[in-house]
């Protein structure tokens, strides 16, 4: 592969999951890193996309900043990447951003992490295999990164840890530990942050500490289970593991959804797009043939 053949991705935003996206990038043999950008560095990141210097961008900010920051690349022409994560808001995101990335005659993936993200693909495919039945996900025990982030943005938090519990067939409770700012009032902040999207859904525990950083771990995990008829066929059983470091997982996933994007554009089929929608084999380095012999 020659050098302007590589693809050219930059990450806007470097918390947990930008830093562990500059990793992946950077070990992809396809790929150029073409750097990281901060908040306030938003329209240098477009001029660069102007001068050809950057043919995707990574939006590793935090999921209530995305609609925001992915529609301003979009419309700068540059491929985005996102790890939305708020699954009923999804359809809505796509919806929302396919406009402007026509406009932009660029592509858009959107919640692209490992859910939803990969195992969204895998739900895709246990329905696929048994059309009538139930699939149940089961996340943790793990912190969860949207959740964390959503509590540290809480009015009176100085620093938070969200953890997932699973109780089994998709219930989850959810414990979330907080350090409050000098002056804070618990109560308040407890009201707070059970009123948020993030926590409303879910039995959700706020327990008050001196060092969230002392709890701190960023394992995390998914078990999917999917009993469900094929054809007329019943007990039709099927279950997928994993367990993850959650931030390298999410990087790697929006970088291998990068080069999806990008071919996508290629191809001129601009819009918004989540995984289910992409060939799997579009995420993938190497040619086609080879990976078709090779995963065939």
């Amino acid at each position: 592969m020659k050098p302007e053949d590589k693809i050219k991705v930059a990450i806007f935003g470097y918390g947990n999951i930008g830093r562990a996206a500059e990793q992946a990038v950077k070990s992809a043999k396809d790929m150029e890193f073409a750097g990281v950008y901060h908040h306030q560095e938003a329209d240098r990141l477009k001029e660069a996309a102007a001068r050809g210097e950057t043919d995707v961008v990574l939006v590793c900010t935090p999921t209530r900043e995305v609609p925001e920051y992915a529609k301003m690349f979009l419309e700068a022409g540059l491929c985005t990447v996102d790890s939305f994560d708020i699954h009923c808001r999804i359809a809505d995101l796509r919806r929302e951003l396919t406009a402007t990335a026509r406009d932009g005659q660029s592509v858009a993936v959107v919640a692209a992490g490992w859910d939803p993200g990969s195992d969204s693909v895998i739900r895709c495919l246990m329905q696929a295999l048994a059309p009538q039945g139930l699939t149940y996900t089961n996340f943790g025990p793990g912190r969860s990164m949207g959740h964390t982030v959503a509590a540290k943005a809480i009015e009176g938090v100085e620093d938070a840890l969200s953890m997932t519990i699973p109780l089994g067939t998709g219930v989850h409770r959810r414990m979330v530990y907080v350090k409050l700012k000098e002056g804070a009032d618990f109560a308040d902040v407890r009201s707070r942050l059970l009123a948020d999207d993030y926590f409303a859904h879910d039995e959700t525990h706020v327990i008050q500490v001196d060092d969230v950083q002392a709890l701190n771990n960023v394992a995390h995990g998914v078990n999917l289970v999917r009993n469900g008829v094929s054809g007329e066929t019943h007990n039709q059983r099927m279950e997928f593991n994993m367990t993850i470091n959650n931030p390298a997982l999410t990087g790697q996933v929006m970088t291998s959804c990068a080069r999806a994007a990008v071919r996508m554009r290629g191809e001129g089929r601009c819009g918004a797009f989540t995984m289910i929608e992409i060939p799997p084999i579009y995420m993938l380095e190497g040619e086609d043939e080879a990976n078709v012999r090779k995963l065939v």
